[in-house]
């Protein structure tokens, strides 16, 4: 690898305005990050949205599985109130204010598309499909034809797909092997520890704690072609190890932050409070 990881915001900006919200994603670009990462999920009607829980309980107003409720109804629902300590619905007695859409509505990918595409500068995106989930293949067909239909494959924004389970993979790789495709995983599989991957992926996504364990790793998947994409990297320390340890890309909550102690390392300035 030569110069410093690239910086892929998880959820967005999330550490700073709630996940998965185009305020979040905007403000990520903003805060100059090389990438955007998000993850998708079917919805009753077919629209694939950012949400990351199966449910939406713990991020909005709402109750209930993704894969249970149309977008109509994911419509209706806040997905930035829960930030707020002690915040609810507004006082209905109270003077009416119009919610801010970006920082409370929910995206769905095809508006993340439009977001990317409008940049002003190419940007990567990462996108991890969830799985186990009720539709099966469509969650890949769908994503495929979306992103096929943005000329998003093969175009000026790096799009890759992600996944912790390999059947995902499988299924980009014949829908559209030019599509890259990342190998997420909470530990190193002794399979694999060599350096090789699944013949679906090109992209090895460890935790943080799978590198603690076994930082070598990087070195054995470099050797064998395949770049390193780490998550989820928040500590000042932690990007700096990584960054001497040559990983390709760090996925964080904190963009800004993250590059601020990228250009401190590379000025041999040391660590820089959070």
């Amino acid at each position: 690898m030569t110069g410093r990881p690239r910086v892929i915001a998880h959820r967005g900006a999330s550490a700073d305005v709630p996940e998965h919200t185009l305020a979040a994603y905007r403000k990520a670009i903003d805060d100059g990050a090389d990438g955007l990462e998000c993850d998708v999920r079917l919805t009753r009607d077919g629209v694939l949205v950012c949400v990351h829980d199966r449910r939406v309980d713990r991020t909005s107003t709402g109750r209930g599985p993704v894969s249970t409720l149309e977008l109509a109804d994911l419509a209706e629902l806040d997905f930035g109130v829960w930030r707020e300590p002690g915040a609810g619905p507004p006082d209905p007695g109270g003077p009416w204010e119009a919610p801010d859409r970006d920082s409370t509505g929910v995206v769905t990918l095809e508006r993340l598309l439009q977001v990317v595409e409008a940049a002003p500068r190419p940007l990567e995106l990462a996108i991890e499909t969830k799985h186990p989930t009720r539709y099966a293949g469509l969650v890949e067909s769908t994503l495929v034809e979306l992103l096929n239909r943005y000329g998003m494959v093969g175009g000026r924004h790096r799009v890759r797909m992600m996944s912790f389970a390999v059947i995902g993979l499988r299924r980009v790789r014949a829908l559209a092997p030019e599509i890259p495709t990342v190998y997420l995983t909470k530990r190193v599989p002794l399979r694999l520890r060599d350096g090789k991957l699944p013949t679906c992926a090109d992209i090895a996504g460890p935790s943080l704690a799978a590198l603690e364990a076994v930082p070598d790793w990087v070195a054995r998947l470099h050797d064998r072609g395949h770049e390193v994409h780490v998550w989820t990297v928040d500590d000042p320390g932690d990007i700096t190890w990584l960054c001497d340890l040559g990983v390709d890309a760090v996925i964080t909550n904190r963009p800004a932050a993250a590059l601020a102690q990228l250009r401190a390392t590379a000025r041999g300035d040391g660590q820089i409070a959070q």
